[in-house]
């Protein structure tokens, strides 16, 4: 049990009697009292660190946000790299593909004049490219020299707009790493000029042989068609079908009807006439007893013996572009018997009863006596003989058998003997065109050659660039005066928490997870109200896909040859049209085209030393040296941030007065018209910028001497 002790004390004179508590666990009031000034005392000290935790955190966020801001303008600007870089290669694939385009157009004479426009404006694509690279190339290298400034003052925006509402507000600087940005150039491919070299010494004669070709083509395939007409085409008129139908009875597989030429041949005309001469062999039979008439009778049966001889001895071979052998052609005259073997041939039978020899057209001639010998119409022309009264045989007898069906188109013959010429035409024709035809496939596989040879050295004409800030940024934020803290008893310190800082790095990463294209549509504007027809429409069109192959590689380029290809006349009598096509695709297939990375940069946040160790530049260094020793120890120095203010001052850059920036202008051929590539700056960097970057360095230097860590916050 504790007891009540009373005292008796004199104060000021007075006798008092005080109480107190003590208890046999050793409470006592003045233990009470003590406890309750120590509590109070922890509490407003918590408080105190709390609040300057507090604004401390918040200038690492400053800090953090300025970082962002400065690295951010770096993005934007790779942003506009990427999209110089997807026009110039677009327009490099555009160019060369355009060669190619125009080779085909070439290859095919309704297409050629197409194609020496597809030529020229293939030249004059790349001459557009190398003034649009070379003037994008020298405004990015001055937007780049901005680039520091700009940095500088997006940080210091930021910073001024976080601290609005804060006495002394926030200043923040950044210095980009490097600081200086690689020179921006454009590179040269030799095998564009080897291409434009070739394809202006080929082209007029790739275009002449492609012609004659053409024409030599067109010839045959006139022929085919004749031919086809005479032999059933024409039916129900006139024509082999019809006669072998009609005068010889011929039905079902022995006369065949092709309605079409493409799926006839000169084979079928020949085992037509084969199938005619036989039966009409063997159905042959003399109209009337006359002498005269059964001697024509047996002379006929001498020429289908003789026809049938010669089709079943004709060999023919035929492909799509050629013709091996040759329908055999029946003589309707003398002069034309004279070159057969029925000329020659000695089967005519010979009696020399009379002054002279007579020859007779057949054994069964009533006029004919003993046979002494046989004997051939050549025989008959060079020597004597005595005319049969009986069959009146002579050297013209013989000619004149298919001379009457030769010469009116109601004669079998007539139709056959056209087929027969028309199949000779034809063969003539093919092997004229067929060197013709090599001679332009040969050129242009070459002229092929070089547009692939063209394409794999586009990348020389690539635009890349390592900006200042390629590395990251490093940046500093202050807060001159944080504002005078609380009065309180029991926290004895200075009325101002005086000046803080806090340092903040950023980097950029690509963002994998947008799928957003940097180059977007540069063909806005060219829309379908204003569209150019002809080649135009085809190079604007090719246009479009081969913007796709920055992000899209090799698929899109042949997506974009084969669109162009859909627009160009391939149909042509020669059929190098679709060749001249399907070797651009074939070819093409050995570019190798990969896509380019696509992904925009997004800035993030990262340590100061990956940022300082990834520059090799003298700040970089000096920063890393006394970041360590910071760390190292409790003092440290002040000399990053005076450093940092006189860097950023000492750098040179442009004051820039507009909102928005022209990096160049690409001039479209064959009045396509113009697309210019703008920047736009954020108001942050034009409005004020200068005054706001000159009273953030000013903060910055005069905040230096007071940041040392040999005196920390009570």
């Amino acid at each position: 049990m504790g007891e009540v002790i009373r005292t008796i004390r004199q104060v000021h004179g007075v006798m008092r009697v005080e109480r107190f508590i003590r208890d046999e666990e050793g409470l006592t009031t003045a233990g009470m009292a003590v406890a309750l000034l120590v509590s109070l005392s922890l509490l407003f000290s918590a408080t105190q660190v709390y609040r300057i935790n507090t604004l401390s955190a918040e200038v690492q966020e400053v800090a953090d946000a300025a970082a962002l801001a400065a690295e951010n303008q770096v993005a934007e600007f790779m942003i506009a790299v990427r999209v110089v870089d997807g026009a110039v290669l677009s327009m490099t694939l555009l160019g060369i593909t355009s060669y190619g385009l125009g080779v085909v157009g070439l290859c095919v004479p309704p297409a050629a004049e197409l194609g020496a426009k597809l030529i020229s404006a293939g030249q004059k694509i790349l001459d557009a490219r190398d003034a649009f690279a070379e003037r994008a190339a020298q405004s990015l290298n001055e937007l780049q020299r901005a680039l520091p400034f700009m940095a500088a003052a997006s940080a210091a925006a930021v910073a001024a707009a976080n601290g609005h509402d804060r006495a002394g507000g926030y200043h923040a600087m950044a210095l980009l790493l490097p600081a200086e940005g690689e020179t921006i150039a454009v590179g040269a491919n030799g095998a564009e000029d080897n291409l434009t070299e070739a394809v202006e010494e080929e082209k007029d004669g790739l275009a002449e042989a492609a012609e004659r070709a053409e024409e030599a083509t067109r010839r045959a395939q006139e022929a085919k068609e004749r031919a086809y007409r005479r032999d059933c085409g024409d039916s129900p008129s006139y024509c082999m079908y019809e006669r072998a139908g009609h005068l010889a009875g011929l039905t079902g597989g022995a006369n065949p009807m092709h309605h079409s030429v493409d799926t006839w041949s000169f084979t079928v005309a020949r085992d037509r006439a084969l199938a005619y001469y036989q039966a009409r062999l063997l159905g042959e039979r003399p109209a009337s007893d006359a002498g005269e008439e059964k001697a024509r009778s047996a002379l006929r049966k001498d020429f289908y013996a003789y026809a049938i001889a010669q089709l079943r001895a004709c060999e023919l071979h035929e492909t799509p572009t050629s013709l091996e052998g040759s329908l055999p052609r029946f003589p309707r005259n003398l002069d034309e018997l004279r070159g057969t073997s029925l000329y020659t041939t000695a089967k005519y039978p010979v009696d020399t009863e009379g002054e002279l020899p007579v020859m007779h057209a057949w054994e069964g001639c009533a006029g004919l006596g003993l046979v002494d010998y046989y004997d051939s119409v050549r025989a008959w022309e060079a020597g004597q003989f005595a005319v049969c009264e009986e069959c009146k045989f002579t050297a013209a007898s013989l000619a004149s058998v298919a001379s009457a069906s030769t010469a009116i188109d109601n004669g079998f013959e007539y139709h056959y003997d056209a087929v027969a010429r028309a199949a000779d035409e034809y063969r003539a024709a093919l092997r004229e065109a067929a060197p013709l035809a090599e001679s332009v496939k040969s050129e242009a596989q070459g002229l092929f050659d070089k547009v692939v040879e063209a394409l794999q050295g586009a990348a020389s004409m690539r635009i890349d660039a390592t900006p200042p800030g390629a590395a990251g940024c490093i940046a500093l934020a202050v807060a001159p005066n944080a504002g005078e803290r609380p009065r309180s008893p029991f926290v004895s310190s200075r009325s101002w928490l005086g000046t803080r800082a806090a340092i903040s790095a950023a980097t950029l990463l690509e963002d994998a997870t947008d799928e957003a294209s940097v180059v977007g549509n540069l063909l806005d504007g060219l829309g379908a109200e204003s569209a150019p027809v002809g080649a135009a429409r085809i190079v604007l069109d090719c246009w479009d896909a081969m913007l796709k192959a920055y992000g899209s590689g090799q698929k899109a380029l042949i997506d974009g040859v084969e669109s162009a290809l859909d627009g160009l006349p391939l149909v042509g009598a020669a059929g190098l049209g679709p060749w001249a096509a399907g070797a651009l695709r074939d070819t093409l297939g050995a570019v190798g085209l990969e896509p380019a990375d696509t992904s925009p940069l997004k800035p993030v946040l990262v340590q100061t030393a990956a940022v300082a160790a990834a520059d090799g530049g003298e700040y970089a260094v000096r920063f890393s040296a006394v970041r360590d020793e910071a760390l190292a120890s409790s003092l440290g120095s002040g000399s990053p941030v005076a450093s940092l203010a006189d860097r950023v001052e000492r750098e040179a850059y442009d004051r820039l007065a507009a909102l928005e920036i022209e990096i160049a202008c690409i001039e479209l051929p064959l009045g396509i018209g113009s697309i210019p590539l703008t920047v736009t700056l954020p108001p942050s960097v034009t409005e004020g910028a200068q005054g706001l970057v000159e009273r953030a360095v000013d903060a910055l230097r005069s905040a230096a001497g007071s940041l040392g860590f040999d005196r920390p916050w009570e």
